[in-house]
This record gives structure tokens, sequence and C-alpha cells, in this order.
């Protein structure tokens, strides 16, 4: 339980159906906080409207501390990633190492048959065993952050919501009466205050280098703060001396302290290949043909999947694919079930195969 209207209703539901209920919250917040940082979700207040709603569900409710351990898995490496020319899904290896992985077994240590979140996925009883699927509200549909979990604790999970649209979730809550029917939806990264760019700027000494025009030769074409602070696709901000330019960051280069730029035709790569794949089948069950996106809230487009050496996958797209970056999540679908997916470690120009 969050504290906010999905988990809310997500509780209600199962308490609806006669499950017996535990609410808990993680806590990830250190005690000396930034100013806005967890304010979107996991804050202190949003613990107490956690338990307000726990008690009107007459259900017990516990906080429980993981705060060393968000630190460990997401805060740390964030702004390192970044560092290193790539761009991170921390949000992937919470739900991971943390939200699906280590609370799961508490969970189970206290004697729970099933986790519950309410998160828009729909869990599919499939003839191998439990399968994710989308989430029937397209808008809200959580998948591409959930490729990363550990395929044993699916058979754990369920998910009240991934039937429901978000306008469902909040009439529900309003006919419940519960107190965060009202409550604002949470968004961004819940440990960034602000912005990234702002959050990166606080966090680095500037590093200043050229920016260079891949469509005018790579001759210098503008001055940046360092490379940290760009990421693939980024089209504003990217201190160009003719400011006029429609240009997109297309490459990030920290060896060298160079941020390179190019058209939006330049911007597209037709094939990735992906490292430290996880699949929610066996995969010798893996169709060739998939349907795969690379940015959150991107539709999944059509593409070949070849199993590569190692812990690797390669994508080759029908069509080339918008700012894909090094260091986010390639996600795989057959349909609307979710099969896996990996980190995106390389874009290559050349559509055909390695």
């Amino acid at each position: 339980m969050s504290g906010g209207v999905d988990s809310s209703v997500a509780a209600a539901l199962l308490v609806e159906r006669g499950f017996d209920v535990v609410g808990s919250m993680l806590r990830f917040w250190p005690d000396d906080r930034p100013e806005g940082a967890f304010d979107v979700c996991c804050s202190p207040d949003a613990a107490y409207d956690a338990r307000r709603v726990a008690d009107e569900l007459d259900v017990p409710f516990y906080l429980l501390d993981f705060r060393d351990r968000f630190q460990q898995v997401v805060v740390d490496p964030f702004v390192p990633t970044y560092q290193a020319g790539a761009t991170p899904n921390p949000c992937v290896w919470c739900n991971r190492e943390i939200k699906f992985g280590e609370f799961v077994k508490r969970a189970q240590a206290l004697g729970c048959e099933f986790m519950a979140t309410g998160h828009y996925v729909r869990r599919v009883d499939g003839p191998n065993g439990p399968e994710l699927h989308r989430g029937v509200d397209d808008d809200k549909d959580q998948t591409y952050f959930l490729w990363a979990l550990p395929r044993e604790v699916l058979p754990y999970l369920l998910f009240p919501l991934g039937d429901l649209t978000k306008e469902e979730v909040r009439r529900i809550a309003a006919e419940k009466d519960l107190l965060t029917a009202e409550k604002p939806s949470s968004s961004g990264l819940c440990f960034v205050p602000t912005t990234v760019r702002d959050y990166l700027a606080a966090a680095l000494e500037p590093r200043p280098g050229d920016v260079l025009d891949a469509a005018d030769g790579y001759r210098v074409a503008g001055r940046h703060d360092g490379v940290a602070r760009f990421t693939i696709g980024q089209r504003k901000g990217l201190g160009l001396f003719k400011s006029h330019l429609e240009r997109y960051v297309i490459e990030l280069r920290p060896e060298t302290n160079e941020v390179v730029v190019g058209t939006k035709e330049m911007c597209h790569w037709p094939r990735l290949v992906a490292e430290r794949r996880n699949f929610l089948c066996d995969e010798e069950e893996l169709p060739e043909r998939v349907m795969a996106q690379v940015r959150y809230r991107q539709a999944p487009e059509p593409a070949t999947l070849r199993l590569l050496d190692g812990d690797r996958f390669e994508l080759v797209f029908d069509e080339p694919q918008f700012a894909v970056a090094v260091g986010q999540s390639a996600v795989v679908y057959d349909g609307d079930r979710l099969l896996g997916g990996g980190v995106i470690a390389e874009r290559r120009r050349d559509p055909a195969s390695a």
C-alpha cells in the first residue's frame, strides 16, 4: 500500500472478495530527505494515508524499513549510469530486487499466500503457469517496468486492477468512500525532488565539452556542461550556437566528453542488442516474431527476436525506432503477454543480423 488510490482500491477489492488482507508499505525515504524528494509517493504523509485506509478496511498495517536496500539498488547507481553515457531505468530494479524480490520473501515468511499490488497488470493462468499481460488501460499499463521480475514469484502475485481503467478505479474508491479517492496520481522518480536534470546538476560539477553536429560533418555546434546531463532523443537545452536548428541528441561520448546531435531521422535505429536478459517463460517457447518497445508509453512495435550468447538478445525492428537509449529497457511481448526483456547495450544502424 503506497497511500495512493490504486493500492487502496486493490486492498479494498481483496477484502471484498474474502481475502485475509495485511496492508504494508515500504519505507524508502531517509531521515534527512531533501525537500520535495519522496513526495510523489512513498512519503511519510503517504504512509499516514495508507495506514488510515487500512483502518477503514479493518486490516492490519505495517511500515517496513527498506531504506538501505533502496539506496543500494536504486539511488547509488543512478548518477554513475548517466556519467557513463547511459540512461538508467531505476524502477525496473526496484521492482525486481525490492518490491517483488525481498518483499515477496518477507510476505512468504509471514505466512502470506499472495502479494498484491495496485499495478495495472493482468495475471493470466496459462498452460505453463502464470503469465503477465498488459493491463486493459493502455494509458496506465505498467508491464514495461516488470520485465525483470524473477519468474519464480509469478505464482504469488495478484493484480486486482489489471482489468480496470483508472476512471473505474476512482469510481470504486468514491463508492467505497476511501479517503484517497481524489488523490492525484504519482509520476516521476520518487527520490528526485523536481526534475532529473536538476537532480544531476546538483549532484555533479560542470564538465564543459563540445556539442558535435553529425549532420554537419561532426563540426562543433555548441558547448555543454557535462555528458551526464543529456539523454538520447533530447531536443531542448542542447547549448547549440545556432539554436534555430532542429537537432536531437543521437550519441553520448563520456570518454571524450562530447555530445553528438543530428537530425530526427538520424535519431532512429533499426536494431539493438540488449543484455541482462530475463524471460518469464522457457526460452524454447519464445517466438521469433514479437512486439517490443524501447520507451515507456511507446506502443510496442513488430520486431524479430534472436537470442545471442551469454545474457544478450537482438531485436531487429520492422521500422527504425526513435531515441533508442543505452541503459533503457527493451521489453518484449507476444500480443498482450509480457515475455521479458533486457537492458539496451548497443544500437545499430545496419538492419542485418550480427
